[in-house]
């Protein structure tokens, strides 16, 4: 499993805030440079921000369009402004939220429905032209098995709860977790 250092992930987790503060500060966003390492490499990457527990916005990229730390400042802003199931979080806000990101595995076909773990993997599935995702951690959070997973990913794709037992395409995923909460950081610098 692709596992990051804690210093790594504290950079990540400080680039997604700072950039989501220099996009509501209408500032170029800074990057620090990043010399290399699993930092720079390609990655899926979901941002997911919460306030007070509860979901505030969550945009991510299963697919990898380039270095890690860029994708994940990108999404970041994504979630907090262009997340269309919420307003946008605003600057006096910022400090009220908390952020998660999750550092996607190649996605892969799932061959057999025993093979999807509940916690480890996260689901991918299509029909047509309706696709919905969720991340590992979801399934946990509900407290829901196998079967209610594929379900609820149905359901987020806008297809009926059952669609994945007939001609739906899925995919499965892990996923890195880590977030603000961990390491206890807070809002300032």
């Amino acid at each position: 499993m692709y596992q990051l250092t804690e210093q790594d992930q504290r950079l990540l987790l400080r680039i997604a805030r700072d950039s989501v503060q220099s996009c509501l500060l209408k500032e170029a966003p800074y990057l620090p440079e990043v010399p290399g390492g699993l930092l720079t490499e390609p990655r899926g990457v979901f941002v997911s921000i919460h306030k007070r527990g509860e979901l505030r916005g969550c945009i991510g990229n299963v697919h990898p369009a380039g270095a890690l730390y860029r994708t994940a400042a990108e999404c970041a802003v994504a979630a907090a402004v262009g997340d269309p199931r919420f307003v946008p979080i605003t600057l006096e806000e910022l400090a009220e939220v908390e952020f998660e990101i999750s550092v996607l595995s190649p996605i892969e076909p799932v061959k057999n429905i025993a093979d999807i773990e509940v916690g480890k993997h996260g689901l991918l599935i299509s029909k047509k032209n309706a696709r919905g995702l969720l991340l590992p951690q979801v399934a946990i959070t509900y407290g829901w098995d196998r079967e209610r997973f594929l379900s609820e990913t149905c359901r987020k794709a806008g297809l009926r709860a059952d669609d994945w037992k007939d001609g739906a395409t899925i995919h499965y995923f892990s996923a890195f977790v880590f977030g603000e909460s961990q390491f206890h950081l807070s809002a300032t610098p």
